[in-house]
């Protein structure tokens, strides 16, 4: 009886966000051998992550999964520029090491998180799906957009299998709570320290939310159905298919904390980079979006039980 293939082993880039630590959950759940590496935006992540790369390069099969960010919507574009040349660096590593043979390119496959709510911003009509045209409204975006051009690179370059997963309203566990973004851990915060949660869009705003693990067992299978197209470079929507609207949202959340959140509306300049409706429908490997996914009362409850975790150790 023939030995069975060995499972790849995965470089979880940003691993200790709300996604990338979501993807190592994952992985540690499946006992895949996990390599976690941060990126300190501010430092010499160049010199780290090409460190942290030839470390992880050997034979057998590989998966990458860049869960990294530098900055959210209200971030500066020096700061993505920045993201820019650490990622750029990042994919020349690479592909030096795939055309020398420390990794073998027909058997990785690298994921990069990009968002669906940057890149369709100004787009238009919703639903939007992976042949939209992409319009971003700010740094953000752009930035985006500029990271996927650069995997599609590496894809043609390395011939590696590579997926760029376009995700909507990710939301869950570990959301970093002094970032101005997560409008469902920001509900969350409220809740727990009973001060006000300030909206600054309508209240018909539609947006995708995913929970966290979800999104992350899906990044994982985006890895696996990638790796059997080596060179080929994939765009994924990654969703809950499911949109809500922020005074829908306001009422689950209510609902799972049995009374009144206090809302400030209130007018930001940020508005206007955001769409109203960001609803999307994949039609790239839709048989992945089959799965059962967790409810957002239960998503709501779990980031909740995480966020009055973590305030009561912060006050501790």
């Amino acid at each position: 009886m023939a030995d069975p293939a060995p499972l790849p082993r995965t470089l979880v880039i940003g691993g200790g966000g709300l996604l990338g630590s979501a993807v190592v959950r994952e992985l540690r759940r499946l006992r895949r051998r996990v390599t976690i590496a941060a990126v300190a935006w501010d430092g010499d992540s160049i010199t780290d992550l090409t460190g942290e790369l030839a470390d992880f390069a050997g034979p057998g099969p590989w998966r990458i999964a860049w869960c990294a960010g530098a900055g959210v919507t209200a971030t500066s574009a020096d700061r993505f520029t920045r993201e820019a040349t650490v990622f750029a660096a990042f994919c020349d590593a690479l592909t030096a090491h795939c055309q020398d043979g420390g990794l073998d390119p027909t058997k990785g496959a690298v994921f990069l998180a990009s968002s669906a709510g940057a890149l369709y911003a100004g787009a238009g009509t919703a639903p939007f799906n992976e042949d939209s045209p992409t319009r971003p409204l700010a740094p953000y975006g752009f930035s985006k957009l500029v990271l996927e051009a650069r995997l599609l690179e590496l894809a043609e370059q390395a011939g590696v299998a590579t997926v760029a997963g376009r995700i909507t309203n990710l939301y869950g566990p570990g959301q970093n709570l002094d970032k101005p973004q997560g409008l469902v851990s920001h509900l969350c915060r409220a809740h727990v320290t009973g001060s006000p949660v300030g909206i600054y869009v309508p209240m018909d705003t539609l947006r995708d939310y995913l929970f966290v693990d979800d999104a992350a067992g899906l990044v994982l299978d985006l890895l696996e159905r990638a790796a059997a197209r080596p060179g080929v470079a994939t765009i994924k929507i990654v969703a809950s298919h499911g949109s809500v609207s922020v005074a829908a949202l306001l009422m689950q959340a209510q609902r799972v904390f049995r009374r009144p959140i206090r809302v400030l509306h209130g007018a930001s300049s940020q508005a206007a980079q955001q769409s109203r409706d960001l609803r999307v429908h994949s039609i790239v490997w839709p048989d992945l979006d089959h799965r059962n996914l967790r409810t957002l009362p239960a998503g709501i409850s779990a980031t909740a039980a995480d966020v009055e975790a973590r305030l009561t150790g912060r006050r501790s």
